[in-house]
């Protein structure tokens, strides 16, 4: 994909297939484009180009920067740890809310600032001291074929591969991108198809799909976020109702964080969820058989820890980013009753805290 010290950003897709018209269609998302020639699909990033569809994006980033594994977020996932998070620009959704607006919602290709090999990335990672590198900020799914190279090369060195993801993907696609991921934060973000279709511009289906092959056919980590908005997604039967189906068809280990909306892009007229409707939600999804269910975006350093669901003792405290306690032994067992804490643990936590510091990639080929 790169050639001596030049970035060749454009690269073939691998999921389209010709029209009878003329057309290509894109089966990478449920979106399902229809592209003449020259065409972009709605994610901005793949085009129609001499008959098939293109990646134009590949090898670009809006930017590299060291985060705490816990801000994915990701909170049994390698506790402690740095991870190395970047992404590039555009999505297949469309939400109202976005929080990274400046660059999902991107048309500008100079947002695209950092140029990186996957070989660059997965070295500058290991410098880094990360154990991880997280396709974010912009959905990765779009950008297929660059993070299934970057994982591999990734793997290469022992570092592990996180998604952080909406979920929007059909079938084979998805059997490529989650091979190359070890774990991933879904964004749950409602439970109804009316909540989709009106403030994403997407579907729910897919996304369960997506979830229930998480599941039930990969050993991918994963976890669920679901940011409440006020008056929209965060009431008590639709809290309800998600937490049972998420017990019933991903089981009771898959842990689920309920964050805070703050009024960002088009939904500045909102008012930011109150911390009482977050702990509301914890305890439906507790009560519900939820064993792990946390608050985000607030100060609540109970909703933010981690507690045995056996005996209930402190596993993992947490104050933000910053780990204040840890009763877990090294196989991942609680200390007070050897109950099994579900998640990826490799003995003691990091020490990473929650500092973030950007990275510059200088790519030498």
């Amino acid at each position: 994909m790169f050639t001596g010290d030049a970035v060749n950003t454009v690269v073939p897709g691998r999921y389209w297939r010709a029209l009878e018209d003329g057309r290509v269609l894109c089966e990478l998302c449920p979106r399902l484009c229809k592209l003449k020639e020259g065409q972009r699909g709605f994610c901005f990033v793949r085009k129609c180009l001499d008959g098939g569809v293109v990646l134009t994006t590949y090898g670009r980033s809006s930017g590299f920067c060291v985060d705490p594994i816990e801000k994915k977020p990701l909170n049994h996932f390698l506790p402690g740890t740095g991870v190395l998070s970047f992404g590039t620009a555009g999505c297949n959704l469309a939400c109202r809310f976005c929080q990274n607006w400046s660059i999902s919602k991107s048309r500008e290709f100079d947002t695209l600032a950092d140029a990186a090999s996957p070989e660059a990335i997965a070295r500058a990672a290991a410098s880094s001291g990360c154990r991880s590198v997280a396709y974010t900020y912009n959905d990765p799914v779009i950008f297929l074929e660059y993070a299934v190279d970057v994982a591999a090369a990734c793997r290469e060195l022992g570092i592990l591969n996180v998604a952080v993801t909406a979920g929007e993907i059909l079938p084979e696609p998805r059997k490529e991108f989650f091979s190359a991921m070890d774990a991933a934060n879904v964004d749950l973000k409602g439970f109804t198809e009316d909540f989709y279709k009106r403030l994403c511009g997407g579907s729910l289906q897919p996304v369960l799909d997506t979830l229930e092959y998480l599941a039930s056919e990969t050993d991918v980590w994963f976890e669920l976020t679901t940011l409440l908005i006020p008056g929209e997604n965060d009431s008590a039967p639709e809290i309800d109702e998600m937490t049972r189906w998420v017990v019933d068809n991903l089981g009771p280990d898959v842990p689920m964080h309920f964050t805070a909306f703050h009024p960002d892009f088009k939904m500045t007229d909102r008012q930011p969820t109150p911390p009482a409707t977050l702990s509301r939600a914890r305890s439906i999804a507790l009560a519900n058989g939820v064993r792990y269910a946390y608050t985000g975006n607030v100060v609540d350093e109970a909703g933010g820890s981690t507690y045995c669901h056996q005996c209930g003792k402190l596993l993992i405290g947490r104050d933000w980013y910053r780990l204040t306690a840890w009763n877990l032994g090294d196989d991942g067992r609680c200390l007070s009753c050897g109950t099994r804490c579900a998640g990826r643990f490799e003995g003691a936590p990091g020490n990473w805290g929650p500092r973030r510091m950007p990275v510059r990639i200088r790519d030498a080929g």
